[in-house]
C-alpha cells in the first residue's frame, strides 16, 4: 500500500510568536520521500524537530508578523507499527481528560454496554456512537467536549472521537485520539480518530465512517485534541486563510465496520 499526503497553509501572522506544526507523519511511518517547507514573506524559516513518547513529530519555531506559506508532502510506503506502549500510557490513557470526560459519562456507558467488553465492546460503542450522534460541519465549538458532544447529538470527527474515548474509558478501557491522513475522506481534511486497547493491541475506532481505516496514516496521538493539534502558536495572533490537504491510496480498500483493524 503507498500513500501520497500533502497540506498546504496559508497563515497571516499579527506579531512575533513560537509556532508548532504537527502534520508530519509519525515518527513510524516508512517514508520513501518527504518535503516540509515554512516560507515567510518569501524568506524560509528553518524549524527544529521534536518526537514525543508516542511517535508524533513536532516541528518547532519562532515567527515574526507577515504572511507564511506552509508546504508538506510525503510518500509512504507499507503499514507502519502502532505508537510504543508503556505501561504509564495505559494508565494516562484511561484517565478523564479535558475532552473526554469518562467520569461524567460513567452512567452512560454503564447503562448502555453493561455486561460486554473486548472486541463485542469495540463494536457496540462504535455503533451506538455513529447511531447517535449526526455530521454536521461547523456544528461544534472548538472547545466542547464529549459530554455536550453526547447531548448535542451531532459534531464532526474530533467530537466522536471524544465521545468514543470517553465511554470506553468509563468502562476500564484504555482509549486515545490520532490525527490521521484518511484517503477516501470528503470532503478531505485533516481526520481524527480513536484507538482502544484491548487484548494487547491498539485498534482504530471510527465511529464517523468516513473513510476507510486500513489506508489512514498516522500523525500524532495524544489523550484527545489538545495533544493532537496541527497548529499551535503563543504569543501574537494569526489567522489561519486556507487549508488543503490531500491524502491518496494507490487502492483504496472497502472498510468493514465490524472488522478489527489497527492504524498502520
Amino acid at each position: 500500500m503507498q500513500r501520497t499526503v500533502t497540506a498546504h497553509m496559508e497563515l497571516k501572522i499579527s506579531g512575533r510568536t513560537n509556532m508548532v506544526f504537527s502534520i508530519a507523519a509519525a515518527q513510524s511511518a516508512e517514508l520513501i520521500s518527504e518535503s516540509l517547507s515554512f516560507v515567510l514573506d518569501g524568506v524560509p524559516q528553518e524549524s527544529r524537530e521534536l518526537v514525543d513518547r508516542n511517535g508524533s513529530r513536532l516541528h518547532e519555531f519562532i515567527s515574526g508578523p507577515g504572511r507564511m506559506i506552509v508546504d508538506y508532502r510525503a510518500d509512504v510506503t507499507g503499514r507502519s507499527e502502532p505508537a510504543p506502549v508503556e505501561d504509564l500510557d495505559l494508565i494516562t490513557y484511561l484517565r478523564p481528560s479535558r475532552y473526554c470526560e469518562s467520569d461524567s459519562l460513567l452512567p452512560t456507558a454503564r447503562s448502555e454496554f453493561r455486561g460486554l467488553s473486548g472486541h463485542p465492546l469495540l463494536t457496540a460503542v462504535t455503533l451506538w456512537v455513529w447511531e447517535k450522534l449526526s455530521y454536521v460541519p461547523g456544528s461544534s465549538l472548538v472547545t466542547d467536549g464529549a459530554a455536550r458532544t453526547l447531548m448535542a447529538r451531532r459534531g464532526v470527527c474530533r467530537d466522536y472521537a471524544h465521545l468514543v474515548i470517553a465511554l470506553l474509558r468509563a468502562l476500564d478501557v484504555p482509549a486515545r485520539m490520532v490525527a490521521v491522513y484518511a484517503p477516501g475522506l470528503s470532503p478531505m481534511d485533516f481526520h481524527a480518530v480513536a484507538e482502544a486497547w484491548v487484548d494487547g493491541q491498539w485498534w482504530v475506532v471510527d465511529a464517523t465512517r468516513l473513510a476507510p481505516r486500513e489506508s489512514m496514516l498516522r500523525i500524532s496521538t495524544g489523550r484527545d485534541a489538545a495533544d493532537i493539534a496541527f497548529l499551535t502558536n503563543h504569543w501574537a495572533d494569526l489567522t489561519l486563510e486556507r487549508l488543503d490537504v490531500l491524502s491518496i491510496v494507490d487502492d483504496l480498500p472497502v472498510d468493514d465496520a465490524s472488522e478489527l483493524v489497527q492504524l498502520g
